[in-house]
């Protein structure tokens, strides 16, 4: 069976394109299709400067909607990353066939990279490696299948390259798995800002619609979204992008192609207005969950518990093989520890 893993990062509140672009598809096809692990990627929210309750907080509230969207951990696996040594076992190995080269290359550190700087502050070192510690959540587990937004394909390719440049130096170890992405709404943009991202990382703002937002708060986003000069309803990525966001928003929401569904509205007021309710609908149900979930920490935490086990017994074999590969001595039995004591 295909196996299957994504994660997602606890750095900010979940958006509606992390639910489009992401969740709901893991939910409604990739746990029943495949071996499937999701994952809340804490370890990766250590790379920048951070407020440790804040962490834990958003990494139980990550965990809670996955849940609510309709993951199911009798069907798949649901756990933490830093519940799992294996992630952080494997990563390093993988930094001994990364190379500096490859990792300054990466898109999304020079961009992170950037923006510290602007604001004054040092770049961690985290921040240039953490995408061979997403190599290692990917590697360990043997993953064919990685689905992930546009913005998260080089990190995949990435760990593609190490996966062969592994295999060929020290003997076959890893899977070369792929990424995947959905056609429609595989990457929802701002709301005010179109051509960017509409990243749970930024700060609160008029564009980026919360998965937990009250139906009140996301109308007013939808209907003070930015569109574009001109009056015709017309599907443009390119040179309508304002527009082509609402009508993929729309089209994710609610089915349809944004092209035909442009055909539908000759003003942009009316269009907003259905894409507002389209997304106040689809988020309700996961909304009512997750409130449920909240109510009952205790079988979110046993969830993880149980997960997280799971993780383990399935990511240490290729990790130990790895170790064995690359040269480093097997660890020494339990039995042999323990009676060393």
């Amino acid at each position: 069976m295909t196996r299957v893993f994504s994660g997602v990062k606890p750095t900010g509140h979940l958006t509606l394109g992390n639910y489009l672009g992401a969740m709901r598809r893991w939910a409604a096809v990739d746990q029943h299709r495949s071996d499937a692990l999701f994952c809340v990627v804490d370890l990766h929210a250590l790379t920048v400067d951070h407020d440790p309750a804040r962490v834990r907080r958003l990494s139980r509230q990550a965990a809670s909607l996955l849940l609510a969207a309709g993951l199911d951990p009798e069907v798949c696996t649901v756990f933490v990353q830093s519940h799992v040594d294996e992630h952080a076992r494997l990563s390093y190995v993988l930094e001994c066939v990364a190379t500096d080269g490859e990792m300054r290359r990466m898109i999304q550190y020079k961009e992170k990279a950037a923006r510290e700087r602007e604001r004054g502050g040092s770049v961690r070192l985290s921040l240039l490696t953490y995408p061979v510690l997403m190599a290692a959540d990917i590697l360990a587990y043997g993953t064919d299948e990685v689905p992930v937004g546009s913005d998260q394909t080089q990190h995949v390719e990435l760990a593609r390259d190490l996966a062969v440049r592994f295999n060929q130096r020290y003997g076959h170890t890893f899977v070369v798995p792929r990424a995947t992405s959905p056609a429609v709404a595989a990457r929802v943009m701002n709301l005010q800002e179109p051509a960017s991202k509409m990243g749970k990382s930024d700060d609160v703002g008029p564009g980026i619609v919360y998965v937990l937002d009250e139906p009140d708060v996301v109308r007013k986003k939808v209907m003070r979204a930015v569109t574009d000069s001109g009056r015709e309803v017309v599907y443009d990525r390119e040179a309508r992008p304002g527009l082509a966001n609402l009508l993929e928003i729309l089209a994710a929401c609610a089915g349809g192609e944004p092209a035909e569904l442009a055909a539908a509205y000759d003003s942009y007021g009316a269009l907003k207005k259905d894409v507002a309710e389209a997304v106040v609908e689809v988020l309700r149900p996961l909304r009512k969950r997750h409130q449920e979930l909240c109510a009952d920490p205790g079988y979110v935490e046993g969830v993880l518990r149980e997960g997280a086990e799971k993780a383990r017994a399935m990511a240490r074999p290729t990790v130990d093989a790895a170790y064995r590969a690359i040269g480093l001595l097997a660890p020494l039995p339990d039995s042999v520890v323990n009676a060393a004591r």
